[in-house]
C-alpha cells in the first residue's frame, strides 16, 4: 500500500502509516538512512558508521571502527583544511554545517561530500563524542562544474564582442589627424568604460585644397552601435563624392539609416572646407549635434553654427540648415560630442559654460590646438571626477596666426544652401527627450 500524506488520513490508510511509525526498526533507520551517520572520537577515530556511509566509501565496519580516523579517509587538501578550517571551528562553536570535502573510496575512488558535525559533551562539559552527517554531493559538484563552464564561456564570449567592439572603436576614430598645409588640426578622443560606444569622427580629403570633416554620435552602446556606426562614416564619405552641398550628404545619409535594419538614429556635424586666398571657406551642416565653437582672432570664444534635426530619427521631411564662413589667420574652430558637456557631478553639469571656460583658459596659452583638444577632454573628465558617463570627442581647428591677414579680415557668416525659411525661425521639433545619445 501507498501512503500519501496528503489524503485524510482515516481508515486502514492510517492505520498503516501509524503501524509504519511504532513498528519501524530503529536500527534499520539508522542503517539505511539516506545519508551517511557516524560517530567518532574528539580526536576524530571512528567508533561507529551506518551501512550507507561503509557503502560509499567501500569499506566493511571492521576496518573502519576503531582502526581508522575521518581524516584518513580524506583526500591531501582536505586533510589541511581539516585541521586549519574544520577542526578548529569545530572546537570554537560546537558545530560545522555543509563543509565540502572529498572523500577517498578504497578503491581509490574520490566522493564529493557535505558535512554537518556536532560535539556532544557529557554533564561536566568533557567532549565525549563527535557525530557526523555525511551527504552524497556528487550531483550538486557537476552542477557547479557546470555553472562553472558556462560562467567561463559566458566570459570568454563577453570577452571576444569585448575585444570585436575594441576593434570596430579603433577603426572609427583614425589613429592621428592628418597633415593639411596651412591648416592646423587636432583630435582627442577618451571612451566612457570598456564598452564601445557610438561616438566617432573623420577628416579625409575631397581633393587638393578640399576636405571634409565629420564628426557625431550614434545611439546606444556595444557592438550593435558600433556596426551602425561604421555604416554611417563610410556612408557619409561615399555621399561627400556625390554630394557638393553638406546639406545633400545629411539628407541621403537620413534616407539611408532610415531604410537600415536598425532602430538607432544619430546626431552628425559636417563640415567641408576649401582654400581659399583669405584663409579656408567652411560650409557647416548639422543633424541635431552640438554647434561647434568659433573663435576669431582676439575674439572670444562663441557658439557657431547651423541647426538641423536628428539623423535616421524617421521625422518625415527633416531640415538640414547650411552656415558659411570664412576662417582667416588666427582663426579657431572646435568640435565636439555631446559627452563634453552633459559632463556631470552631484548638484552641477558642465554644459557649454563649462566648454567656453576650458577653451578659454587653453587659448589663452601658446595657442596650440594639441594642447586644446586635450585640455578640453582633461577638463571634463575632471569635473566627473574621472569617471565619464558617456565618450568625449574632440576636433580643433585653427588657421596659423603667422599668415598675412587679407585686407578688411576674415569674410562675415552668411547663410547659404537649400533651406525652407531663415535659420532663425522656429520650427516643430520632434519630442526625443525620453530618448538618449
Amino acid at each position: 500500500m501507498i501512503f500519501n500524506p496528503s489524503e485524510p488520513r482515516t481508515g486502514s490508510a492510517r492505520e498503516a502509516f501509524l503501524d509504519a511509525l511504532v513498528f519501524d526498526d530503529p536500527v534499520q533507520l539508522y542503517e539505511r538512512a539516506p545519508c551517511g551517520f557516524l560517530s567518532t572520537t574528539p580526536d576524530g577515530l571512528i567508533v561507529k558508521c551506518n551501512s550507507t556511509f561503509r557503502s560509499w566509501v567501500g569499506y566493511d565496519a571492521a576496518e573502519l571502527v576503531g582502526s581508522m580516523s575521518l581524516i584518513d579517509l580524506l583526500t591531501p587538501g582536505g586533510r589541511i583544511y581539516h585541521e586549519t578550517h574544520y577542526a578548529p571551528s569545530l572546537r570554537m562553536q560546537g558545530q560545522v554545517r555543509e563543509i565540502a570535502l572529498d572523500l577517498v573510496r578504497k578503491d581509490g575512488g574520490r566522493l564529493p561530500v557535505l558535512l554537518n558535525a556536532t560535539m556532544a559533551a557529557d554533564p561536566e562539559g568533557h567532549v565525549r563524542v563527535v557525530r557526523i552527517a555525511v551527504f552524497d554531493a556528487t550531483e550538486r559538484r557537476r552542477y557547479e562544474r557546470e555553472l562553472l563552464r558556462a560562467k567561463e564561456v559566458a566570459e570568454d564570449h563577453e570577452r571576444h564582442a569585448r575585444e570585436l567592439s575594441q576593434a570596430l572603436q579603433r577603426s572609427l576614430i583614425p589613429p592621428r589627424p592628418p597633415a593639411i598645409p596651412d591648416l592646423e588640426v587636432a583630435t582627442a578622443y577618451h571612451p566612457a568604460g570598456t564598452v564601445v560606444g557610438g561616438d566617432f569622427y573623420d577628416v579625409f580629403p575631397m581633393a587638393a585644397g578640399d576636405w571634409a570633416v565629420v564628426i557625431g554620435d550614434v545611439r546606444g552602446k556595444g557592438v550593435d552601435a558600433a556596426l551602425v556606426t561604421a555604416f554611417v562614416r563610410h556612408t557619409v564619405r561615399d555621399l561627400c563624392v556625390l554630394h557638393d552641398r553638406p546639406a545633400a550628404v545629411l539628407r541621403d545619409l537620413d534616407l539611408a539609416l532610415s531604410a537600415h535594419e536598425t532602430e538607432r538614429f544619430c546626431t552628425l556635424a559636417l563640415l567641408r572646407l576649401r582654400r581659399v586666398a583669405e584663409g579656408w571657406r567652411v560650409v557647416h551642416t548639422t543633424g541635431g549635434h552640438p554647434p561647434p565653437m568659433l573663435r576669431r582672432r582676439g575674439g572670444a570664444w562663441e557658439s557657431w553654427g547651423a541647426e538641423g534635426y536628428l539623423v535616421g530619427a524617421d521625422v518625415g521631411e527633416p531640415l538640414f540648415g547650411e552656415v558659411e564662413t570664412v576662417l582667416g589667420p588666427g582663426d579657431a574652430l572646435v568640435l565636439y560630442t555631446d559627452g563634453t558637456i552633459e559632463a556631470r557631478r552631484p548638484g552641477a553639469f558642465y554644459g557649454e559654460e563649462g566648454l567656453l571656460s576650458s577653451l578659454s583658459s587653453a587659448w589663452a596659452g601658446a595657442q596650440d590646438v594639441n594642447a586644446l583638444v586635450d585640455r578640453v577632454v582633461g577638463d571634463a573628465l575632471a569635473f566627473q571626477d574621472g569617471v565619464p558617463r558617456d565618450d568625449i570627442a574632440t576636433i580643433a581647428l585653427a588657421v596659423p596666426a603667422d599668415r598675412e591677414a587679407p585686407a578688411g579680415g576674415a569674410s562675415p557668416l552668411r547663410m547659404v544652401g537649400p533651406r525652407s525659411g531663415p535659420l532663425n525661425e522656429k520650427r516643430p521639433t520632434p519630442d526625443l527627450s525620453d530618448v538618449g545619445l
